[in-house]
């Protein structure tokens, strides 16, 4: 569950985010990302609310700490205070938001820091390049790096050509975000013929999008939901599968990357 922008509305819009947060964690879903940035806090403090009867074993939780935070001692001044706001003693992934000009070397040391505190089980990196990976790689305890999160849709798709596969080779797990395109799906111009294969599936257009992004079982996607309603449409699209004869459709539409580009961003 993604949780962008989530805390930022009236009483009325968080308490029905709170109940949707909980709905997730009662039919399966085991992941939870927020970050420092969303609302300033805000979301962190909603699934703080939102987490607070369940399992904290059952489920893992992930945040992520602005890049001009990236030094050993303002990332743990960032991590004590996301622990409070989310009401737990440990985050299981903490993430680098984006690179910015702190060294990776000292980045790297911070993370590394807290994680022999307890405070984090593991930590990661989001927006990463595969030459950005390369570099954090030759850094001592690079190799630690366990997840970058890039976004991911069937219209952004600049990840195949590269990214993917050196992650698959280097044991980096996959998150994309944005399946949808974010809120209102407003980086997300979707064309009419993919309509149409939803309409011939059965399914909807975020049934569709969700089910692809999916489809090969190597990505874990995070989107943000804002309806009980489209939550168990999220969850349907676990079961969606595609036939060969979709799945060319739907690359000739919005085609696989051929060559190595600058990756979209959100």
């Amino acid at each position: 569950m993604g949780t962008w922008r989530v805390g930022e509305g009236d009483l009325l819009r968080t308490q029905k985010e709170v109940e949707i947060l909980k709905y997730g964690l009662q039919n399966g879903i085991n992941v939870i990302d927020t970050a420092e940035m969303y609302g300033e806090g805000k979301a962190e403090t909603v699934v703080g609310r939102a987490i607070k009867n369940f399992d904290r074993d059952s489920f893992q939780l992930i945040s992520k700490f602005y890049p001009y935070h990236a030094t050993p001692k303002l990332i743990k001044d960032s991590l004590e205070k996301s622990l409070k706001r989310l009401n737990t003693d440990y985050l299981d992934v903490y993430l680098l938001h984006w690179r910015g000009d702190t060294p990776l070397a000292e980045t790297v040391q911070g993370l590394e820091a807290v994680k022999k505190e307890g405070l984090i089980k593991s930590w990661g990196v989001s927006n990463f390049s595969t030459s950005d990976l390369e570099e954090l790689a030759s850094v001592p305890d690079g190799e630690n790096c366990q997840v970058n999160q890039d976004l991911y849709n069937l219209t952004s798709r600049g990840v195949e050509y590269s990214i993917l596969p050196y992650q698959k080779k280097h044991n980096i797990d996959f998150m994309g975000y944005s399946p949808f395109g974010s809120d209102g799906n407003e980086y997300l111009n979707l064309k009419d013929e993919v309509g149409e294969v939803a309409a011939q599936k059965h399914i909807s257009i975020f049934e569709l999008l969700l089910a692809w992004v999916i489809r090969n079982n190597n990505v874990l996607s995070i989107p943000k939901t804002s309806s009980v309603d489209h939550f168990a449409m999220n969850l349907h699209a676990a079961d969606i599968e595609f036939t060969p004869d979709e799945l060319e459709l739907l690359d000739k539409i919005y085609p696989k990357p051929t060559e190595e580009t600058p990756l979209d961003t959100i």
